[in-house]
């Protein structure tokens, strides 16, 4: 009775290991937008997107890889972690943190154009998130920060969403108290957006 348990287990192990060996897997690599700061683990946008591409028909694992507070280059060092994950699709949104920061906007640049290429060669297919910053920041800097992101997507061919908080930054309904992290609502829209651009790059 004990060998047939144990030959019972066993191929359920060798079932799932194989079940999990096969999964398609979409990596949301960010900072705390994407971490989903201040909101339960199931209504940030990566758990959102999730519900979506079940509701669709795409069979498809969501992993949140977003940390609060994260920058490119703290990004850059994370990307072996992200690519053992073995991810098909990789929706890229960092950056912000670098510029609320002042840093220079050409190192954040080469950041993110090292880590789409990293990804691309590991065979992932790559959508750039891209950000805006607040006028106080000063309309060059601004500019520049925001135009990069396409410049990046221009430069490795790969999809770009102009502006992740599209419909949501800079709306109090949306936000939670720091006037930056959107709320669970906020995220049904983030997704929303999102997804006319992530749609192209799905199998079904």
């Amino acid at each position: 009775m004990r060998a047939l348990v144990s030959l019972v287990l066993l191929v359920l192990q060798l079932v799932a290991g194989e079940a999990a060996a096969t999964e398609r897997v979409i990596v949301a690599f960010g900072d705390s937008l994407t971490a989903g700061l201040g909101v339960p683990a199931d209504q940030t946008y990566p758990a959102r997107l999730g519900e979506r591409l079940r509701r669709e028909g795409y069979d498809y694992k969501v992993i949140n890889a977003g940390v609060s507070g994260d920058t490119t280059a703290g990004g850059l060092r994370r990307v072996d972690w992200a690519l053992r994950l073995k991810p098909e699709i990789v929706i890229l949104e960092l950056g912000v943190n670098d510029a609320l920061r002042g840093q220079n906007l050409a190192g954040v640049r080469t950041n993110l154009d090292l880590m789409v290429a990293r990804f691309q060669a590991a065979g992932a297919r790559v959508l750039v998130a891209g950000m805006r910053l607040p006028p106080n920041y000063g309309t060059p800097y601004a500019e520049d920060f925001y135009l990069l992101f396409g410049k990046v997507a221009r430069a490795r061919n790969v999809p770009h969403v102009p502006f992740f908080l599209e419909g949501v930054g800079a709306n109090p309904r949306l936000n939670q108290a720091d006037g930056i992290h959107p709320t669970a609502e906020g995220y049904v829209l983030v997704v929303d957006h999102l997804w006319p651009f992530l749609v192209p790059l799905l199998r079904k």
